[in-house]
């Protein structure tokens, strides 16, 4: 991996944060991005070798200035190999209590801004004849609870537009992929958006309970270094993937009941 240049969006927490020092001790060079530019400096501050990792702060839900960035990103040390998008955010409202804008924010960040930053990026890639474009997605972007309608909707929406770009490109030395998690200790349900488009500011028990972000930053590291397509990762969640594959109507049932805050 060394000599490997890393852009990681969402860096200044959770998972990207755990992506951050699991890349940093690899020895790559890293360009870390969020809103969040005194935070980064701080997930900066962590890093063991903080020369090779340089600060790209940016805004998902502006998607104007993201094309901006990412020709910025480039020429930091002169090319990509690996964009991962792990910025986002998440929902915690029921669907017709939402606002449109705040749906629309949703998708402005989570489907548009990832989508943007990769078609910045692709061609440089291209051009290069190798890399990786990884997009962080949810199991709510395989299946609906209640709650997540938009936030279920941009995850979906990832899926289909990079399942079929990476139809369109069908080149082994050029992968794409999505990674699922489940329930991940992370501050993503404190930041999570409510109806009105307020943050809902409190834990999750679901998320209280989940998997640490490092074995979650571990096992993305690892799928992305076996060039997979898709990986799911989490706790029992994680069989609904399967359950909505093949029994829909009783997963159906299990969902409806199940504790999905």
């Amino acid at each position: 991996m060394k000599n490997k240049i890393v852009w990681i969006t969402g860096a200044s927490s959770g998972i990207g944060e755990a992506l951050v020092y699991a890349y940093n001790k690899a020895g790559v060079k890293l360009i870390i991005s969020s809103r969040n530019r005194d935070e980064l400096f701080r997930v900066k501050s962590n890093c063991k070798d903080q020369i090779n990792v340089h600060v790209l702060s940016l805004d998902l839900a502006d998607n104007a200035s993201l094309k901006g960035k990412a020709d910025e990103a480039i020429k930091i040390f002169g090319k990509i190999d690996i964009l991962i998008n792990s910025g986002g955010i998440s929902q915690r409202s029921l669907t017709l209590e939402t606002n449109l804008e705040t749906e629309k924010r949703l998708m402005d960040v989570n489907f548009w801004g990832t989508v943007i930053l990769s078609k910045a990026v692709l061609p440089q890639i291209l051009a290069q004849g190798s890399g990786s474009i990884v997009c962080v997605s949810s199991l709510v972007g395989k299946f609906g609870t209640r709650f997540r309608s938009a936030y279920s909707a941009s995850k979906h929406a990832l899926h289909g537009y990079f399942d079929s770009l990476r139809i369109e490109i069908d080149n082994p030395n050029i992968h794409i992929m999505l990674a699922c998690p489940g329930f991940i200790k992370t501050n993503v349900t404190i930041n999570a958006v409510t109806a009105n488009g307020a943050a809902q500011g409190t834990m999750d028990d679901a998320q209280e309970n989940g998997m640490l972000p490092e074995v979650c930053a571990e096992q993305i590291v690892k799928a992305i270094e076996a060039k997979k397509e898709e990986v799911y990762i989490g706790g029992k969640e994680v069989k609904g993937v399967l359950l909505k594959r093949f029994f829909p109507r009783y997963f159906s049932k299990i969902i409806r009941k199940a504790k999905v805050t």
